[in-house]
């Protein structure tokens, strides 16, 4: 088997909460928001817009009272206020007063409205792309990524880590920037009607910045160790599910329920602690907010009272009492928002550099500049003195994008391998598990690059030609193949998509899997389920046979893809094998030893090095390595004839 890299390289924690890299990251975001920039102007006019409705509002009531209630004509400039003004003329002006405040708050409400969906429009398009770009670099990364990188940690990349922006950009950002400007709005109207009347008002926000600061940081790691426990939920599901013959065959259930019911009850417990403290964040702020109230009524009333202006400062009228009271209420709501959304941003900013840094990951394996189309390939195959080592030039690149580290030097797994295949000739490797067989296939079709030598087809380097065209004429069965959830014809015509319904069945057919397809409940319409669920395993092996057929490679690889059928199966297929390797070159990694027999050449590995090589009958009367794998593996295989 394949030999790999010392253990999983992790990605970023997915726990994370404060960005590392703002400024990079706020640069690649605006990279994605760039060609909607309209939209994002809109919605920061629209936040400006709308926060200024709300700091008017005020101002205005407070000359309402100026103006019309208790005329005060020095602190009166919506207009000329008259001690002598009778009773009418005071209503109809408050009248025009009242009109111009349910204009302001409905034009509030539409301003609102209009930089929510503003900004919500440019962020779904900006996230479609990324989306796009993430999922076409998944397809880009080279193996060894996969092989350093848990398919979890990536998938998060899409699902969760682009929720949480998705999150922050439809209601968090727009909550954050105009809670952040009417509280500095609010500031500057407060000192700007009366600097010592505004510093007293606002000496509770010390206090309320301070209770905000400890609740949601404690509330924050709570939610962190609710995420932690609610993946430990998650796993021990999955693997029950997963492995619920297991379970059944040891009579476990009693121990894996109570196993879950522990993991739950952890995950309660931090959603309960969680919940404690942001809940209990709302009446602290909602009392030091009445305190602050009581801070302007009573420092504004002994002021009204004694008729005396604060410390030397400008008077107070019960208008400006007034006004003060709507800021110190406008100026109370954004502060606990402010707290819970930036939260939000910055989780949305560290999931951004997570992304952009999967984004960046340059695939170990790439097109050289340049690169020529593969020609028609005829089947010259040659290893010239190939080295190659998991970790120079596998997954190094993703290792160190992902870690910030480099890998150490790894062992090599193959050490100066050097064969030649001719067209059409039947290359059969065998070897103990770790010997490097499944390396030798990876490099054919450019899976991994060499650390030295050279992989040559027809006499072009494999480096030297593009992907897409070498890849195409070479078929894969592996011993596990992956089917889709998914019609039986569309797996098979997954090896040319442009197969028509006859050539699928000639090669199921060929495969001899037409028999047990014709038996399911649809035939070829029948719908498999996850990864070919419902079948058995020699079944999905068929299939995937019969998905090379129609391929119509011109290079076979066969990796084990007869180790889990039956005896009789394995006579029927090997039938079809025999025809579907006629005329191409093949390799074939040995687990039964009738896959064998006829090779051209069987190649013997230890420890990375080719040891013997020769034909099946030849190598068993040299007595060497081969014949005693032979003899400890094979031998109820072969009929004592064929000794």
């Amino acid at each position: 088997m394949m030999g790999g890299p010392g253990g999983p390289a992790r990605l970023l924690n997915t726990e994370t909460s404060k960005p590392q890299n703002l400024g990079a990251t706020l640069a690649q975001f605006g990279h994605y928001f760039r060609p909607y920039w309209l939209g994002v102007l809109i919605s920061f006019s629209m936040v400006i817009a709308s926060v200024w409705t709300q700091v008017t509002a005020p101002d205005l009531i407070g000359q309402a009272v100026d103006c019309y209630l208790y005329p005060n004509p020095a602190n009166c400039w919506y207009t000329t206020a008259s001690l002598t003004a009778t009773a009418n003329d005071r209503i109809a002006g408050l009248a025009g007063l009242v009109g111009l405040l349910v204009a302001l708050f409905i034009a509030g409400a539409l301003f609102g409205g209009a930089s929510f969906y503003s900004m919500n429009w440019a962020g779904q398009h900006a996230l479609r792309k990324i989306r796009e770009d993430l999922f076409d670099q998944i397809h880009r990364l080279s193996l060894g990524y996969y092989a350093e990188n848990e398919a979890g940690n990536i998938m998060s990349r899409i699902t969760s880590d682009t929720d949480t922006i998705q999150q922050a950009l439809g209601f968090a950002l727009i909550n954050v920037l105009s809670g952040a400007l009417l509280i500095v709005w609010i500031v500057i109207k407060m000192l700007q009607a009366n600097v010592v009347y505004a510093l007293l008002s606002l000496s509770v926000v010390p206090v309320m910045a301070l209770a905000t600061v400890y609740f949601s940081g404690q509330a924050r790691r709570a939610f962190r160790q609710s995420r932690r426990e609610m993946g430990n939920v998650n796993a021990g599901l999955q693997e029950s599910i997963a492995g619920v013959r297991e379970v059944q065959a040891f009579n476990r259930e009693d121990e894996s329920i109570e196993q879950f019911r522990r993991a739950n009850a952890a995950n309660r417990d931090a959603n309960v602690r969680a919940a404690s403290f942001t809940t209990a964040l709302n009446p602290v702020l909602e009392a030091l907010g009445y305190v602050a109230l009581a801070i302007v009524v009573v420092v504004g009333g002994l002021s009204l009272l004694r008729g005396q202006p604060l410390f030397g400062g400008a008077a107070i009228s019960l208008g400006v009492v007034f006004a003060f009271l709507q800021y110190v209420q406008r100026f109370n709501q954004p502060i606990q928002q402010l707290a819970v959304m930036w939260t939000n941003v910055q989780s949305a900013i560290a999931g951004g550099e997570r992304i952009f840094g999967l984004l960046e990951i340059e695939p170990d394996v790439t097109d050289k500049p340049g690169a020529q189309t593969m020609p028609p390939i005829k089947g010259r195959v040659v290893f010239d003195n190939v080295a190659f080592s998991y970790g120079q030039g596998a997954g190094t690149g993703a290792t160190q994008a992902t870690s910030g580290t480099t890998s150490s030097a790894k062992p090599q797994v193959l050490k100066g391998v050097s064969f030649t295949a001719e067209p059409g000739q039947m290359i059969a490797i065998v070897g103990p598990t770790g010997a490097g067989k499944t390396t030798i296939i990876n490099l054919i079709p450019r899976f991994y690059d060499v650390s030295g030598g050279a992989v040559t087809i027809d006499g072009l380097d494999v480096r030297d030609v593009r992907r897409d065209s070498l890849r195409s004429q070479i078929g894969i069965v592996l011993q596990d193949s992956f089917l889709f959830s998914d019609t039986v014809m569309n797996n098979i015509r997954y090896g040319r998509l442009d197969a028509n319904d006859e050539e699928v069945i000639a090669a199921a057919k060929l495969a001899s899997a037409d028999a047990f397809i014709e038996r399911l409940p649809d035939g070829y319409a029948t719908v498999l389920g996850e990864r070919g669920g419902g079948l058995s395993q020699g079944q999905r092996q068929l299939i995937a046979i019969a998905r090379a057929a129609l391929a119509n490679p011109h290079i076979l690889i066969l990796d084990e893809a007869t180790s889990s059928v039956d005896t009789r199966t394995e006579r029927l297929i090997q039938q079809a094998f025999d025809q579907l390797m006629e005329g191409r070159t093949s390799f074939v990694i040995a687990h039964r030893l009738s896959t064998i027999r006829n090779a051209d050449q069987v190649l013997m590995l230890k420890d990375g090095q080719i040891i013997e090589r020769g034909t099946h009958n030849e190598l068993l009367a040299h007595r060497g390595a081969y014949y005693d794998l032979y003899m400890s593996q094979f031998r109820r295989e072969e009929e004592p004839a064929a000794v």
